[in-house]
């Protein structure tokens, strides 16, 4: 027999420890189990919006996710891309690049899938991934527009809108 949780989403508003309780859900059904605790340490600073819904977790004044209004799934930023690599073995979450075209991931521009020369396979399209080079150096962040078997199998066209790359400031 199934029990209701007495987390309703954010309807009402939330204090910390529940806020923080939920996104690690959220971070826990998005990528793996385990990755709310990697991503949201104890220590992280959330940062609500006027209606009292959780919008950004920050740690040490940097961004590590927003929570996206429109579905309720996160959006990385670097530091939580530096996490997540850290903790999970490659290619998890990874889409791995040709260093030539390095350069301009990091500034942000999009990944075509002709660069695409390894990734993780159980990435959909409209996950949230992590792009890197061949030495597993974390160049941008953003979402797949191919799935991990695709990026591999086509010539042409977008694999990965970019968010945010490593060189861009993300203030």
């Amino acid at each position: 027999m199934y029990k209701r949780s007495k987390y309703r989403g954010f309807s009402e508003a939330l204090s910390r420890s529940d806020a923080l309780k939920i996104i690690r859900r959220i971070a826990d059904f998005q990528f793996s189990d385990g990755a709310g605790e990697i991503l949201f340490p104890n220590e992280v600073k959330i940062v609500f919006s006027t209606t009292g819904k959780p919008r950004q977790m920050l740690l040490n004044d940097r961004r590590v996710a927003t929570l996206r209004p429109k579905d309720g799934f996160l959006t990385l930023g670097i530091l939580g891309a530096e996490s997540l690599r850290r903790n999970f073995s490659y290619p998890r979450f990874r889409v791995c690049m040709m260093n030539d075209v390095s350069e301009f991931i990091a500034e942000g521009r999009n990944l075509f899938a002709k660069h695409v020369v390894e990734v993780d396979e159980r990435i959909r399209a409209g996950d949230e991934v992590i792009v890197v080079n061949k030495e597993d150096e974390i160049l941008g962040t953003g979402k797949a527009i191919l799935s991990g078997n695709e990026m591999l199998l086509f010539e042409r066209g977008i694999a990965v809108k970019i968010r945010h790359g490593n060189e861009a400031s993300e203030d």
